[in-house]
């Protein structure tokens, strides 16, 4: 009997549970895939806010990658956190010898909600000029994708044009997440290298069990892709089930910033 397919996810340990590589397997094992890690940053956090976080050597990072690829079937590959340029630019290294025709979901974490900043501008150089134009597809939210393209993102039109310099500047595909934005609906705006844009809306879901939501959507991505799907089918499925997930567990009482899934 064939194992699963793998998908790998290239995040940090976030303590609480609630983000990177934990959040991430539950996610992946949803959707009837096999999860396998690489740890690029462990933290010590909880419901409200990261209390201190120390990066993996970047040899042991590449070690992990290198590791996993010799032994499980990826399908897919996701990336999270990445601490440096030096991180950033090793997972790119080992990816464009790996992945073959994996595809690569990139989820840019630059910094916590809770202030605490993970990428500098060096970092954020080498995001765009070393994995970005890897990826299959790029997940920023509106305060990653102004920084990244230097342009405000305030309203769904502005966020559609971030999107837009992205995919000029190289992506294959962005998916502008709308979660910051106001109002009753949360609208993800994706635009392909074609100049397709399609755009996502949904109810706005009311809770403070917000925490890894990033995370989860791309990592929901990634497993529909590993499994074959399109993107925008694949997108449509990781949001239905992350949005199923907010309803499911807005009531819960954890006395601050919960996770998502739980």
């Amino acid at each position: 009997m064939k194992p699963p397919i793998c998908v790998l996810s290239i995040a940090g340990i976030d303590s609480g549970g609630g983000a990177g590589v934990v959040a991430d397997a539950q996610v992946i094992r949803a959707a009837g895939a096999h999860p396998v890690a690489a740890v690029t940053v462990v933290t010590a956090q909880n419901l409200h806010g990261v209390k201190a976080w120390e990066a993996v050597p970047v040899r042991l990072l590449e070690a992990q990658i290198e590791a996993i690829w010799e032994d499980f079937e990826i399908g897919a590959v996701k990336t999270g956190l990445l601490p440096s340029a030096e991180a950033v630019r090793a997972v790119a290294r080992v990816l464009s010898r790996r992945r073959a025709r994996a595809p690569l979901v990139i989820d840019p974490v630059l910094g916590s909600t809770s202030g605490t900043v993970f990428l500098d501008a060096a970092g954020v150089a080498a995001l765009k000029r070393d994995l970005i134009p890897l990826g299959a597809l790029l997940t920023p939210n509106w305060p990653e994708a102004s920084a990244l393209t230097g342009l405000p993102v305030r309203t769904v039109a502005e966020a559609a044009e971030a999107g837009r310099r992205l995919v000029a500047e190289g992506c294959r595909a962005v998916l502008v997440k709308g979660g910051h934005g106001k109002g009753p609906k949360a609208t993800d705006v994706l635009v392909t290298a074609a100049g397709k844009e399609t755009r996502f809306e949904s109810k706005r879901v009311t809770t403070a069990n917000t925490h890894g939501t990033g995370c989860a959507l791309s990592a929901g991505i990634a497993a529909q892709l590993a499994h074959g799907a399109p993107l925008a089918r694949a997108i449509r499925r990781a949001r239905r089930s992350l949005l199923l997930a907010l309803k499911r567990n807005r009531k819960l009482d954890w006395g601050g910033r919960g996770p998502v899934f739980a």
